[in-house]
Parts: C-alpha cells; structure tokens; sequence
C-alpha cells in the first residue's frame, strides 16, 4: 500500500512536467502550419493578381492603370492570405461546411476563375449591363459548384462590396478606370470579378485546412 502510495505522486508529477513540453510543441507546429498557409495563399494570390493585371491590360478594362504591378499583386496576395483563413474560421463558428474536395477541384475552380476573367475582357457585348449580367450569373455558378454555403456566399458579397469601395476610392483619389462609359467610376461588373476571386481563395483556404486536419 505505501509503494502505491509514494507512486501516485511521481505519476502525478510526471505527468506535471510532460503538459508544458506538450504545450510548448503545439504551439510551434500551429505557427509552422499557419505560416505555411499563409505563404501558399500569398504566393497564388499574387501570381493571380499579376495574371489578371496583365489580362485586362490587353483590353480597354484596365481596373487601376495608375497603381504599379507590385502594389496591385502585394494587395492581391494580402487578400488571398485574409480570405483564405477567414474562410476555415468561420466555418468552425457557423458549424457549416462546404463537404470535402481535393486538389483537383481547386484547379478547376482556379481555370473557371480564369475563364471568367477572360470572359470579362474578351467577349464583346453591347453594354456594361449585359457584361455585368453575364459576369454575375458566371460567378453564382461558381460559388453554387465549388462553395454551396451561405456562408461563403455572405463573405463573398461582404468581401466584393469592401474591394469595390476600395477600388472606387482609390480611382477618385489617384485617376480614374480606363473604361470611358464609367465616367471615371469603377465598373459595373468588377464586384462580380471581386466575388469570384473571393470563392476561390475561400476554397484553396479551405483545402489548405482540410489537409491539415488530416496530417493531424
């Protein structure tokens, strides 16, 4: 009775000084795992920023011809990194998921993301109206293939009306688009572009999570 007795206390110890060696290795591998994350967002964020500026430089909608490629592709990878971990969060609060994908999927929500863009400046329509229309049911099919949630619908409105206020301030502040219809204001379609760009860094931030879960 008394070894049982004098054992308990160094279990008890043992187990003392194990929580703060497991506690100390947690934390490190969360910021390993979030930096991480956040570089990947960063990156395709700014290489699809540099992609789409030089896009829509081909054609007369050029969103912000004042600002240089380096401002445009750091705020692009910024917001990829915020929309990408935004995303997982607020899945976890809501307790709403949009089902498991896989990479596969994300490229092909990155080539329809794409394709938009490409819609938005190389086929010809009569007026900003039907661009604007055409590009908005675009992106509702995006969302409705690769998303699903209302919770990622609410970011994506959220997040497209934040961008086009910035960029409509932005374009008062230091000039103005080059698309002469606009009188200087932003275009109608670009929140459309906004949303679509916000479900697809809202699904590669989502894969990126998932695939930590798994490594866990």
């Amino acid at each position: 009775m008394e070894s049982e007795a004098s054992a308990r206390p160094r279990l008890s110890e043992s187990m003392r000084q194990k929580k703060p060696s497991e506690a100390g290795q947690i934390w490190p591998r969360a910021l390993r795992e979030l930096s991480f994350r956040s570089l990947v967002l960063f990156f395709a964020g700014t290489v699809c920023s540099l992609v789409l500026v030089l896009l829509q430089a081909e054609q007369r909608f050029a969103p912000l011809p004042v600002l240089s490629t380096c401002w445009v592709s750091g705020f692009g990878g910024t917001a990829a990194v915020a929309i990408g971990l935004a995303y997982p969060c607020v899945d976890g609060c809501v307790g709403q998921e949009s089902g498991r994908s896989d990479w596969s999927s994300v490229m092909r929500c990155l080539i329809v993301f794409f394709g938009i863009n490409e819609a938005s400046v190389k086929i010809p329509f009569e007026d900003s109206r039907e661009l604007t229309l055409t590009l908005a049911l675009m992106s509702l099919c995006l969302w409705w293939l690769f998303d699903r949630t209302s919770a990622g619908f609410g970011l994506g409105v959220g997040a497209a009306f934040v961008a086009s206020s910035v960029a409509s301030v932005v374009a008062v502040g230091l000039g103005s688009f080059s698309d002469s219809d606009n009188l200087g204001r932003p275009p109608l379609w670009l929140p459309c572009i906004f949303f679509a760009g916000v479900v697809t860094f809202g699904h590669l931030g989502r894969q990126l999570a998932w695939d930590k879960k798994k490594m866990a």
